[in-house]
C-alpha cells in the first residue's frame, strides 16, 4: 500500500535525523575548506555552501534590466573575511 500523499516518509526522517547529528562538524569543515583549501575551486564551493545555508540560495531573476549586470555570488564570497565565514559556520 502506498504512503498517503503529504504524509512524512519514515526512512527519510530517520536519515535526516542521523545527518543532523553531524551538522556542527560539517559546518566547521566547510569553514575550514572555505578559508584554507589550496584549490580555489574548493574554496568557492565551500563558501557557496556556507552562504546557501546561512542566507538561502540566491534568486535567479528572469528578465530585468538588460543594461545591468547580474550580481555574482563570487563577488559577495570574495569580500567575506575569514572571521565572517567562521561566524556563519558557528551559527549554522
Amino acid at each position: 500500500m502506498a504512503r498517503p500523499k503529504g504524509s512524512p516518509n519514515k526512512s527519510t526522517a530517520e536519515i535526516k535525523a542521523l545527518a543532523q547529528k553531524h551538522t556542527g562538524k560539517a559546518m566547521a569543515e566547510l569553514a575550514r575548506l572555505a578559508t584554507g583549501a589550496e584549490s580555489e575551486a574548493t574554496r568557492v564551493a565551500a563558501i557557496k555552501e556556507l552562504l546557501d545555508r546561512a542566507y538561502g540560495k540566491a534568486s535567479q531573476p528572469i528578465g530585468g534590466d538588460p543594461d545591468l549586470p547580474p550580481v555574482s555570488h563570487e563577488i559577495v564570497m570574495r569580500n567575506l573575511s575569514e572571521a565572517t565565514l567562521r561566524e556563519i559556520a558557528a551559527n549554522s
